[in-house]
C-alpha cells in the first residue's frame, strides 16, 4: 500500500468509480466526457468552485478540431465561441519586414480548418453543459485531494471541501490533469526535464468596441526593444503580449496606465476597448519524466509545459486525453491488458516534446533584446524567405515507441475527408468511426474472417473498404483524398487506431496479419472478454 500518512483520518465508505480525475480544466473535461460517453464511472475532483471566467489558451489546430468533433463539440457548433483563421501567421521585425511566414490558411489533414482561435471560458461552457447530461460523471467542485492509498487492485483519494467535510473516492486509476502545481504529479514523485526557458510577459484581453486593424491578424513583431505579440482572442476578442524587459519590474508593466500605454499605437484606447484582462505570465519549458506510476498517470499542464509562440500549449494536453481515453476504456473493458497503458508515457513524451522544441526555437526568434542580434536573426531569416525555405504550419511528429507499428506512417496521424456511406455525406468520423481498418476495395476487406472483424469492432475498430457504391462497411471516396493517401504510403490497407493514430499498414496479402498484430498488441485474450459498458448519452 502506497500513502503519506492522512489515510487513516475517518472518513465514509469510499465511493467507486472506474477512473478518478483531479482537475477540471480543458483536458480533464474532455477526458471525463470521453469516458462517461462510453459508459465508464468518472469521478471529477475540482478545488475550484466555479470555472475560471477569464481567456487563458486561445488556439487550437485541425487535430483538436477533429478531437472535439467526436464530442460532439466540433468548431461549427461552437460559432459563437470559436472562430476559423484562414490567413498567415507572420513574424516581423522592427521595420515590418516579414522574418516568417507560417501557413494557416485553408484547411488540414483532418478535414477542419488548420488553425483556429477561442474563448476559453465559452468552449469550457459548452462542454459542462455535455458533462453534466451524463449520469456516468459525479463532479465534486469545491472538493480538494487529500491524500491517496493504492493497492494492486484500486487507489482510494480522500477529499475534502472547505467546509472540513471529507469522502472518499475509490477508483481503478487516477488522472491527474491539475495543473502545472499538479498534486497528483508530487505523489509519482517524478521529476521533470527544465528546458531552462524563462521569460514574463503581460498579457492582455480586449473587448474592442470596433475593428482592431492587425495584418495579418495573427502577428509577432520581433522589435528588439519591445516584443510583442497580437493574435485574436475567439469571436469579438483581441490578445496582446508584450515581453518584460530586463529592469522592468513586474508591477510596472502590469499597472492599468502602463497596459494603455502600450496599446495606444494600435490605436486601442478605453474609449475603443474594454479591458477584459491583464495578467503577468512566465512562459516555461518543461516536461515530466514519468507519466505513469502505479495506477496515477498525468496529463495535461501537469505533465509538460511550453512557451505559447506555437499555439501548441493546451492542444498537447487534449492529445494527451485522446491518447490516454481509448487506452484506458479498452483496459476498463476488460479488452487489453492494463499493461497497454505503458505505452502512453513513452507515446506522448517523445510527441510533446517536438511541439516545445518549436515553441522555444520561436521564442528564442521574438525575444531576442540585443539590437545587434536582433540585426543578424533578421538577415538570416529575411534571406530563408527569400530562398524559399519555410517551417510547416505544425510540427506532424511521430509517436514516441509505444503501441503502433514503427515502421512506414505508423504512430503518425491519419486523415480525414469527406466520404459517402450509407447514412449519406460527412466527414469520415461522422459516417463510421476513428478506429478503422480502411482497405483499397471490398476484395482486400473479404480476406478478414468474421471472427476477425468481429474482433477489431470490440476493440473500436471498424473495417472499412472503398468503393463505389456506399453500403455497410463501403465509404465512397468523394473527393479522392483516400485513394491518393492509400497511394503515397504505398499500401492497400490502414489500420487507424481509435485517437485517429496510425497503427500500421499492409500490402493485400498481409491484411489478416496487420489486424492480428494488433491484437495481440493489446494482449488481448483468446477466450474473449468482459461486456464494454454501455455508452452512456443522457442523465440516468
Amino acid at each position: 500500500m502506497v500513502g503519506n500518512g492522512l489515510e487513516q483520518l475517518k472518513t465514509p465508505a469510499a465511493e467507486d468509480f472506474d477512473v478518478i480525475i483531479a482537475g477540471y480544466g480543458p483536458v480533464g473535461r474532455v477526458l471525463a466526457l470521453q469516458l462517461g460517453r462510453r459508459g465508464h464511472r468518472v469521478a471529477v475532483v475540482e478545488r475550484q468552485l466555479v470555472s475560471y471566467p477569464l481567456p487563458r489558451a486561445v488556439h487550437f489546430d485541425d487535430e483538436i478540431a477533429r478531437l472535439l468533433q467526436s464530442l460532439d463539440a466540433s468548431p461549427d457548433q461552437m460559432s459563437h465561441a470559436v472562430e476559423a483563421y484562414d490567413d498567415l501567421y507572420e513574424w516581423h521585425n522592427a521595420d515590418g519586414e516579414a522574418l516568417l511566414r507560417l501557413e494557416w490558411r485553408g484547411g488540414g489533414k483532418t478535414g477542419w480548418n488548420t488553425s483556429y482561435f477561442f474563448h476559453q471560458p465559452s468552449v469550457e461552457a459548452f462542454l459542462h453543459e455535455k458533462v453534466e447530461a451524463l449520469g456516468t460523471v459525479t463532479l465534486l467542485r469545491g472538493w480538494e485531494a487529500e491524500s491517496r492509498l493504492e493497492t494492486d487492485e484500486h487507489i482510494t483519494l480522500h477529499v475534502r471541501n472547505p467546509e472540513g467535510d471529507r469522502r472518499s473516492l475509490k477508483g481503478k486509476y487516477l488522472v491527474g490533469a491539475d495543473g502545472a502545481n499538479s498534486k497528483v504529479r508530487r505523489w509519482m514523485e517524478t521529476t521533470m526535464t527544465d528546458l531552462g526557458y524563462f521569460h514574463d510577459w503581460l498579457v492582455i484581453d480586449l473587448l474592442p468596441k470596433g475593428p482592431v486593424h492587425v495584418d495579418p491578424p495573427a502577428l509577432q513583431i520581433c522589435d528588439p526593444s519591445r516584443p510583442t505579440t497580437l493574435v485574436p482572442g475567439g469571436p469579438g476578442r483581441r490578445r496582446f503580449e508584450f515581453l518584460r524587459l530586463d529592469g522592468e519590474t513586474k508591477e510596472e508593466l502590469n499597472s492599468e496606465a502602463r497596459v494603455w500605454e502600450l496599446l495606444r499605437p494600435w490605436g486601442v484606447t478605453p474609449e475603443t476597448a474594454d479591458l477584459e484582462r491583464r495578467t503577468i505570465y512566465t512562459f516555461q519549458a518543461r516536461s515530466c519524466d514519468v507519466w505513469r506510476k502505479g495506477r496515477m498517470l498525468l496529463a495535461g499542464d501537469s505533465a509538460h509545459l511550453m512557451p505559447p509562440f506555437a499555439g501548441q500549449g493546451m492542444c498537447s494536453g487534449l492529445r494527451d486525453a485522446a491518447n490516454l481515453e481509448w487506452k484506458l476504456d479498452l483496459v476498463l473493458s476488460g479488452l487489453a491488458d492494463d499493461s497497454v497503458l505503458d505505452s502512453y508515457g513513452p507515446e506522448r513524451a517523445e510527441h510533446v516534446r517536438h511541439f516545445i522544441e518549436r515553441s522555444i526555437q520561436l521564442g528564442e526568434i521574438i525575444c531576442l533584446t540585443d539590437p545587434a542580434d536582433a540585426a543578424k536573426r533578421d538577415a538570416k531569416m529575411m534571406g530563408d524567405i527569400a530562398a524559399g525555405i519555410s517551417m510547416p504550419a505544425h510540427p506532424a511528429p511521430r509517436l514516441g515507441d509505444g503501441l503502433f507499428r514503427n515502421d512506414g506512417p505508423g504512430g503518425t496521424l491519419s486523415i480525414q475527408a469527406t466520404v459517402r456511406g450509407p447514412a449519406g455525406e460527412g466527414l469520415f468520423d461522422d459516417v463510421f468511426v476513428t478506429g478503422t481498418l480502411l482497405t483499397r476495395n471490398n476484395a482486400l476487406a473479404s480476406q478478414l474472417p468474421e471472427n476477425q472483424k468481429a474482433a477489431l469492432a470490440s476493440v473500436g475498430v471498424e473495417v472499412v473498404a472503398l468503393g463505389q457504391i456506399p453500403a455497410a462497411g463501403t465509404a465512397v471516396d468523394t473527393t479522392g483524398a483516400y485513394e491518393r493517401w492509400l497511394d503515397q504510403m504505398e499500401t492497400d490497407a490502414v489500420l487507424i487506431r481509435p485517437d485517429g493514430y496510425i497503427y500500421g499498414t499492409a500490402a493485400a496479402a498481409a491484411i489478416p496479419e496487420l489486424a492480428n498484430d494488433f491484437m495481440a498488441a493489446l494482449r488481448c485474450e483468446s477466450n474473449g472478454a468482459r461486456r464494454r459498458p454501455e455508452p452512456a448519452t443522457a442523465n440516468r
